[in-house]
Protein backbone atom coordinates (compact mmCIF):
# COMPACT_ATOMS: atom_id res chain seq x y z
CA UNK A 1 0.00 0.00 0.00
CA UNK A 2 1.32 3.24 -0.74
CA UNK A 3 0.15 6.11 2.21
CA UNK A 4 0.45 10.08 1.42
CA UNK A 5 0.40 11.38 4.74
CA UNK A 6 -0.43 14.90 5.06
CA UNK A 7 -1.05 17.79 7.02
CA UNK A 8 -0.79 21.69 7.48
CA UNK A 9 2.33 23.56 9.28
CA UNK A 10 2.54 22.83 12.50
CA UNK A 11 0.01 19.60 12.63
CA UNK A 12 3.20 17.03 13.44
CA UNK A 13 3.46 15.13 9.93
CA UNK A 14 7.05 14.41 11.10
CA UNK A 15 6.07 13.02 14.58
CA UNK A 16 3.29 10.87 13.06
CA UNK A 17 5.95 9.40 10.59
CA UNK A 18 8.29 8.71 12.83
CA UNK A 19 5.53 6.58 14.57
CA UNK A 20 4.89 4.94 11.32
CA UNK A 21 8.32 4.01 10.85
CA UNK A 22 8.83 2.50 14.20
CA UNK A 23 6.02 0.60 13.42
CA UNK A 24 7.52 -1.13 9.77
CA UNK A 25 6.71 1.50 7.11
CA UNK A 26 8.97 2.25 4.69
CA UNK A 27 9.03 6.10 5.31
CA UNK A 28 10.36 9.07 2.29
CA UNK A 29 10.34 12.93 4.03
CA UNK A 30 9.65 15.00 1.15
CA UNK A 31 11.04 17.66 2.90
CA UNK A 32 14.84 15.89 2.74
CA UNK A 33 14.10 15.55 -0.68
CA UNK A 34 13.69 19.22 -0.90
CA UNK A 35 16.70 19.67 1.44
CA UNK A 36 18.64 17.42 -1.22
CA UNK A 37 17.56 19.56 -4.40
CA UNK A 38 19.06 22.47 -3.16
CA UNK A 39 22.43 21.84 -2.26
CA UNK A 40 24.67 24.26 -3.64
CA UNK A 41 25.47 22.77 -7.45
CA UNK A 42 22.19 21.39 -8.06
CA UNK A 43 19.99 23.09 -11.29
CA UNK A 44 16.81 24.02 -8.27
CA UNK A 45 19.20 25.92 -6.43
CA UNK A 46 20.42 28.10 -9.12
CA UNK A 47 16.96 28.36 -10.08
CA UNK A 48 15.94 29.57 -7.41
CA UNK A 49 18.83 32.16 -7.02
CA UNK A 50 18.00 33.36 -10.58
CA UNK A 51 14.19 33.45 -9.77
CA UNK A 52 14.94 35.80 -6.02
CA UNK A 53 18.01 36.97 -6.08
CA UNK A 54 21.37 36.05 -4.16
CA UNK A 55 19.84 37.28 -0.96
CA UNK A 56 18.40 34.13 -0.35
CA UNK A 57 21.93 32.45 0.07
CA UNK A 58 23.75 32.21 3.34
CA UNK A 59 27.36 33.62 2.93
CA UNK A 60 28.69 29.84 2.51
CA UNK A 61 26.62 29.83 -0.80
CA UNK A 62 23.71 27.40 0.67
CA UNK A 63 20.23 28.54 0.75
CA UNK A 64 18.99 30.74 3.36
CA UNK A 65 15.63 29.03 3.78
CA UNK A 66 14.29 31.55 6.44
CA UNK A 67 14.73 33.94 3.55
CA UNK A 68 12.93 32.63 1.40
CA UNK A 69 9.95 31.87 3.50
CA UNK A 70 9.98 35.32 4.36
CA UNK A 71 9.66 36.29 0.51
CA UNK A 72 7.17 33.27 -0.05
CA UNK A 73 4.84 33.39 2.91
CA UNK A 74 3.69 36.79 2.33
CA UNK A 75 3.33 36.49 -2.06
CA UNK A 76 1.56 34.18 -3.57
CA UNK A 77 3.36 34.89 -6.90
CA UNK A 78 6.31 34.13 -5.30
CA UNK A 79 5.79 31.31 -3.83
CA UNK A 80 4.10 29.78 -6.70
CA UNK A 81 7.52 30.60 -8.94
CA UNK A 82 9.09 28.79 -5.79
CA UNK A 83 6.61 25.90 -6.02
CA UNK A 84 7.35 25.67 -10.07
CA UNK A 85 10.98 24.89 -9.44
CA UNK A 86 10.24 22.51 -6.82
CA UNK A 87 7.16 20.52 -7.10
CA UNK A 88 8.17 18.90 -10.37
CA UNK A 89 11.66 17.50 -9.12
CA UNK A 90 9.95 16.74 -5.93
CA UNK A 91 7.27 14.32 -7.29
CA UNK A 92 9.89 12.69 -9.98
CA UNK A 93 11.81 11.74 -6.91
CA UNK A 94 8.26 10.49 -5.42
CA UNK A 95 7.57 8.82 -8.20
CA UNK A 96 11.05 6.75 -8.21
CA UNK A 97 10.87 5.65 -5.17
CA UNK A 98 7.11 4.30 -5.55
CA UNK A 99 8.67 2.42 -8.93
CA UNK A 100 11.18 0.84 -6.01
CA UNK A 101 8.40 -0.16 -4.09
CA UNK A 102 5.97 -1.78 -6.23
CA UNK A 103 9.00 -3.82 -8.04
CA UNK A 104 10.50 -4.80 -4.39
CA UNK A 105 13.72 -2.55 -4.68
CA UNK A 106 13.42 -1.39 -1.50
CA UNK A 107 13.48 -2.02 2.28
CA UNK A 108 10.70 -4.78 2.87
CA UNK A 109 7.69 -3.03 4.44
CA UNK A 110 3.24 -3.37 3.92
CA UNK A 111 3.56 0.23 3.38
CA UNK A 112 5.59 2.58 1.82
CA UNK A 113 4.21 6.43 3.87
CA UNK A 114 5.25 9.51 1.70
CA UNK A 115 5.04 12.36 3.52
CA UNK A 116 4.30 15.80 1.38
CA UNK A 117 3.42 18.92 3.28
CA UNK A 118 1.53 20.34 0.19
CA UNK A 119 0.17 17.03 -1.14
CA UNK A 120 -3.00 18.12 -2.36
CA UNK A 121 -1.50 21.54 -3.83
CA UNK A 122 0.59 19.58 -5.96
CA UNK A 123 -1.92 16.69 -7.16
CA UNK A 124 0.28 14.11 -5.22
CA UNK A 125 -2.70 12.33 -3.76
CA UNK A 126 -3.16 10.73 -7.53
CA UNK A 127 -0.29 8.30 -6.92
CA UNK A 128 -1.48 7.46 -3.65
CA UNK A 129 -3.65 4.56 -2.52
CA UNK A 130 -4.98 6.28 0.27
CA UNK A 131 -4.43 9.63 2.09
CA UNK A 132 -3.65 10.02 5.81
CA UNK A 133 -4.21 13.47 7.05
CA UNK A 134 -2.56 14.96 10.30
CA UNK A 135 -4.72 17.66 11.55
CA UNK A 136 -4.83 20.31 14.89
CA UNK A 137 -6.69 22.70 16.86
CA UNK A 138 -5.48 25.90 15.39
CA UNK A 139 -4.32 27.28 18.98
CA UNK A 140 -1.83 24.34 19.39
CA UNK A 141 -1.16 24.89 15.73
CA UNK A 142 -0.04 28.64 16.40
CA UNK A 143 1.78 27.81 19.96
CA UNK A 144 3.60 24.91 18.33
CA UNK A 145 5.18 26.86 15.11
CA UNK A 146 5.79 29.84 17.02
CA UNK A 147 8.14 28.23 19.27
CA UNK A 148 9.70 25.57 16.68
CA UNK A 149 10.32 28.31 14.44
CA UNK A 150 11.12 31.31 16.84
CA UNK A 151 8.58 34.13 14.71
CA UNK A 152 5.59 35.83 15.65
CA UNK A 153 2.22 34.97 16.00
CA UNK A 154 1.51 37.05 12.89
CA UNK A 155 4.19 35.44 10.67
CA UNK A 156 2.97 32.17 12.02
CA UNK A 157 -0.46 33.10 10.67
CA UNK A 158 0.78 33.97 7.35
CA UNK A 159 2.09 30.87 6.71
CA UNK A 160 -0.96 28.90 8.01
CA UNK A 161 -3.09 31.17 5.52
CA UNK A 162 -0.79 30.37 2.63
CA UNK A 163 -2.43 26.83 2.49
CA UNK A 164 -5.20 25.13 2.11
CA UNK A 165 -7.46 25.28 4.64
CA UNK A 166 -7.22 21.79 7.13
CA UNK A 167 -10.96 21.72 6.81
CA UNK A 168 -11.27 21.35 2.89
CA UNK A 169 -8.48 18.61 3.22
CA UNK A 170 -9.90 16.80 5.86
CA UNK A 171 -13.14 16.25 3.14
CA UNK A 172 -10.46 14.62 0.86
CA UNK A 173 -8.68 12.56 3.03
CA UNK A 174 -9.09 8.26 3.32
CA UNK A 175 -8.15 8.47 7.59
CA UNK A 176 -7.80 11.27 9.64
CA UNK A 177 -5.20 11.13 12.96
CA UNK A 178 -5.71 14.00 15.21
CA UNK A 179 -2.87 15.03 16.53
CA UNK A 180 -3.71 17.98 18.99
CA UNK A 181 -3.33 16.02 22.54
CA UNK A 182 -0.43 14.73 24.09
CA UNK A 183 2.51 12.68 22.33
CA UNK A 184 0.77 9.02 23.75
CA UNK A 185 -2.42 10.00 22.51
CA UNK A 186 -1.10 10.18 19.16
CA UNK A 187 0.79 7.29 19.13
CA UNK A 188 -1.83 5.27 20.18
CA UNK A 189 -3.91 6.56 17.66
CA UNK A 190 -1.53 5.54 14.86
CA UNK A 191 -0.73 1.86 16.27
CA UNK A 192 -4.57 1.28 16.26
CA UNK A 193 -4.34 2.23 12.56
CA UNK A 194 -1.49 0.55 11.68
CA UNK A 195 -2.85 -2.37 13.26
CA UNK A 196 -6.00 -2.67 11.71
CA UNK A 197 -4.55 -2.16 8.95
CA UNK A 198 -1.74 -4.56 8.16
CA UNK A 199 -2.36 -6.93 10.96
CA UNK A 200 -6.21 -7.87 11.39
CA UNK A 201 -7.35 -11.57 11.14
CA UNK A 202 -10.68 -12.04 9.81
Amino acid sequence: MIIGLTGNIGSGKSTVARHLKYLGAWVLDTDLVARDIVMPGKPALKAIVEAFGKKVLHDDGTLNRQAVGNIVFRNSDSRKRLNSIMHPRIVQEVKETIARFQTNRGPKAPALVIEVPLLFETGMEKLMDEVWLVTVDKPVQLKRIVERDNISEEQAKHRIDSQMPQADKVKKAHRIIDNSGPPQETFNKVAELWRKLFYSFP
